[in-house]
């Protein structure tokens, strides 16, 4: 993505945001937006002023969720494009509860709502929805005869299963707690002049409910069309054809009164739609056959909830640096994608690229296995805390200056931390202070200044490195169980 910002006078700011697709294969879509600084609302200003765009959505095979070390889904991906088409960073927070997700943006704690809601009358009350992302509508699910394989025609099979919703008449449907799928049922209550016995389950997802029926637990239970295609395909005794609703929008939410973030979404969006990567992503999610294989993977956050094929040993040396395993997860995956074999250009190997001098020191080569891998690669890790022991208190805080230091080599955060002090900057601290510094180090007005001892550094790297892990961190925070 490309971003530019703007500023033509000291009242109005002008940014220029260029979305590009994230497929190289997608023709550039170039759009110009201008908002007034003035009349520009607390919400959109916050996200361009921080730089970061907090989102809640939930959790599920679907909508987010981990595969193999990468956070993916249809809502986060989503989410990620636009957040690169303003520029600035994604955090994610899941709630699988509506209730939640309306207080998480009315308390100010995220900025929209990415849960593809169904919108109605009742929920303009409490939000305002963007623009369609697409239409659903509501579907029966239900489980086939159990016999229905062995069964000679599709019509006798047929004869098995719910069509009409007139044959609802006093059966027990269970369904998600606030969800629109009450209101439904019941408005279909009186439609077909009969009691529908209704079961809202406070701590079970739509897709665990699914699951419910797929084992016989429960008999019946309401799902959005995209979500009940996507679980067709992992439980094909299950049968999702019954509507039992008309055609639906499905949109983002933000707070009452957001109107140029609204705006500004809705105008990402119209353009978003439009190319081949917007018809990609629905396809890769719901109509990929590949996902059912993604689905059951042990490696697949939601089913598997491992990471890496070396989770026991990474939660098992990561102590000796009392790090969360999942963090040095994320950093193990930044070097390497979880490959012991991996090798790059300037000869760094194995899981934790290390390079050849450093590994010698700990004993390790191009032939160790992932044990001894991580074992030394945690052992530098150690020694690079050390030296940082005594001048940053915080942990959290010193861990970005060890990541960097892995990346770039310590010498080269020394120099950063010495340039920001020189410049009445804190060098103790990482974000918007020394990261600055070490980002600008390839600049000859930087690394030629009189306190930089080693010279010119490639800091955009050193940058992203730290960033990305923490980000990485963060979502597998989110969806593996520490």
């Amino acid at each position: 993505m490309l971003y530019k910002i703007a500023k033509i006078s000291s009242l109005i700011s002008i940014f220029v945001l260029i979305l590009l697709s994230c497929r190289t294969d997608v023709k550039k879509v170039e759009s110009v937006q201008v908002i007034k600084a003035e009349t520009r609302d607390v919400i959109l200003n916050r996200i361009l002023t921080e730089r970061k765009l907090i989102a809640t959505t939930d959790y599920n095979s679907t909508n987010y969720y981990v595969y193999r070390g990468e956070p993916l889904g249809y809502q986060y991906e989503l989410l990620k494009s636009f957040a690169d088409f303003l520029g600035v960073k994604l955090e994610i927070k899941i709630n699988n509860d509506l209730d939640a997700s309306l207080k998480c943006i009315n308390e100010k704690e995220c900025d929209l709502i990415a849960l593809g809601l169904t919108v109605t009358k009742d929920r303009l009350k409490w939000v305002d929805f963007s623009s369609p992302l697409n239409q659903t509508r509501q579907m029966l699910v239900q489980r086939k005869p159990n016999n229905w394989r062995k069964m000679a025609t599709m019509d006798e099979i047929e004869s098995k299963l719910f069509r009409n919703t007139l044959d609802l008449a006093g059966k027990t449907i269970h369904i998600q707690k606030n969800t629109i799928f009450k209101s439904r049922l019941k408005t279909l209550s009186d439609e077909i002049g009969a009691d529908i016995i209704i079961v809202e389950h406070p701590n079970a997802t739509v897709e665990e409910l699914i699951e419910m029926v797929n084992k016989g637990e429960i008999e019946f239970t309401i799902s959005d069309e995209y979500i009940a295609m996507v679980n067709q395909k992992y439980y094909p005794d299950i049968d999702t054809k019954t509507p039992v609703s008309f055609p639906q929008n499905i949109a983002w939410a933000v707070r009452k009164g957001a109107t140029n973030l609204l705006d500004t979404m809705n105008y990402w969006l119209e353009n978003f739609k439009k190319t081949r990567t917007s018809a990609y992503l629905y396809n890769k999610y719901f109509k990929n056959s590949r996902s059912i294989n993604y689905s059951r993977s042990e490696y697949h956050s939601v089913s598997g909830g491992k990471i890496s094929p070396y989770d026991k040993l990474i939660k098992k040396y990561s102590e000796m640096i009392d790090w969360d395993w999942r963090l040095l997860a994320s950093l193990i995956y930044q070097e390497s994608r979880f490959y012991p074999d991996a090798r790059s250009w300037v000869g760094a190997f194995g899981l934790m690229q290390l390079m050849p001098r450093t590994a010698q020191k700990y004993g390790v080569d191009t032939l160790s296995p992932p044990a001894e891998q991580i074992e030394a690669g945690v052992k530098f890790i150690k020694l690079l805390d050390k030296q940082f022991l005594n001048k940053i208190e915080d942990k959290d805080e010193r861990t970005k200056f060890v990541l960097a230091s892995y990346n770039a080599g310590i010498a080269h955060v020394y120099d950063a931390r010495r340039l920001a002090e020189k410049y009445n900057k804190n060098p103790n601290l990482w974000n918007e202070n020394v990261d600055y510094y070490l980002l600008n180090k390839s600049k000859p007005e930087y690394y030629q200044d009189s306190v930089v001892k080693y010279g010119y550094c490639r800091g955009s790297e050193t940058y992203n490195f730290v960033y990305d892990i923490l980000e990485r961190y963060h979502h597998y925070q989110n969806t593996i169980v520490q």
